[in-house]
């Protein structure tokens, strides 16, 4: 198991899920925690992971790089979102495996399920149906993330674990407002609305979908309390077990920024999976229950946007 001096590599620590994971080790007192930017490290190139994991010889991994984005990013780039991933994955799983990394936590998502699963969603129920059209390239990208490292405990006797995480927000997301999550486009969008006095905000879709969401540091914490407690062959489930339509979610966002104008829902775009909510229970059995309330993540988050506008 994991001791304080530990060598960590964290990929993808400058991004909402990576950030949130070193934050958690630090004030866990974790003392060795290595990251690299895309400057210092291209996680597309196999021959630079090689390089890294030969010199720097991390003991435990959290892979949290990816490419990720919205219904608009998912359906406009879909090949980029299954070939840079499953690039990422491919690199960064071999190279673990070759350099005798100790253990390894793949990150994933719970986009991974059939489009219409049935509700709760258990992790028995991956590949029992179609996946939703819209973000198709990077499920499957997640799902063999998932499998190679099922697959390589079964024929190598590795110690890789596997976490798909409900949709998350918080510190360090993406506020581009355009292929952000919805989460983050709606702070941004009813921000600058208000600001700019306009008197609607428009939001894709009819408002119905159901959506869980889950904050970003209570993830980074179901993560490393699984890479410290567990080892096995079972993939997890990370969320709150609690669901609001997206139209709930606006309202929630529209009096968080205290924004006096209408909303406006546009049903020509599309609306993704209907619903979608984990059943935690495996993590719940486990030893691990999330700890925000959406209202104090909502608010907590907006204050970071706040507060770091200026660089998004």
């Amino acid at each position: 198991m994991m001791n304080k001096d530990s060598k960590i590599y964290v990929a993808g620590h400058k991004g909402l899920v990576g950030s949130a994971i070193v934050r958690g080790l630090k004030d866990k007192e974790y003392r060795n925690i290595i990251g690299k930017t895309h400057e210092e490290l291209d996680l597309m190139d196999s021959l630079a992971v090689d390089e890294f994991f030969r010199t720097e010889k991390p003991e435990y991994v959290f892979l949290a790089a990816a490419k990720v984005g919205g219904i608009h990013a998912n359906s406009t780039y879909p090949a980029d979102f299954i070939f840079q991933n499953l690039q990422i994955q491919n690199n960064i799983i071999g190279s673990a495996h070759k350099y005798g990394v100790k253990k390894l936590m793949f990150l994933g998502s719970s986009c991974i399920y059939p489009k219409m699963c049935p509700q709760p969603i258990k992790e028995e129920y991956l590949l029992s149906g179609y996946l939703e059209e819209t973000n198709e390239g990077y499920a499957l990208a997640k799902i063999s993330g998932l499998k190679m490292c099922q697959f390589f405990n079964k024929q190598y006797g590795t110690n890789y674990i596997s976490v798909m995480p409900t949709n998350l927000y918080g510190p360090y997301d993406n506020f581009s407002g355009v292929n952000s999550h919805v989460m983050p486009a709606l702070i941004r969008r009813f921000h600058e609305a208000k600001i700019n006095n306009a008197t609607e905000v428009v939001v894709w879709g009819s408002g119905m979908p159901l959506r869980e969401f889950l904050y970003s540091e209570d993830m980074a914490d179901a993560c490393i309390y699984l890479m410290e407690t567990y080892e096995g062959n079972e993939f997890f489930n990370i969320g709150t077990g609690k669901e609001l339509t997206i139209k709930e979610l606006a309202e929630l966002i529209k009096e968080t920024v205290g924004y006096d104008g209408e909303i406006v829902w546009d049903s020509t775009k599309p609306d993704g999976t209907p619903r979608k909510l984990l059943d935690v229970s495996r993590l719940e059995k486990a030893g691990w229950k999330y700890k925000v309330e959406l209202k104090d993540g909502v608010r907590m988050a907006y204050k970071w946007f706040l507060e770091n506008y200026s660089n998004n």
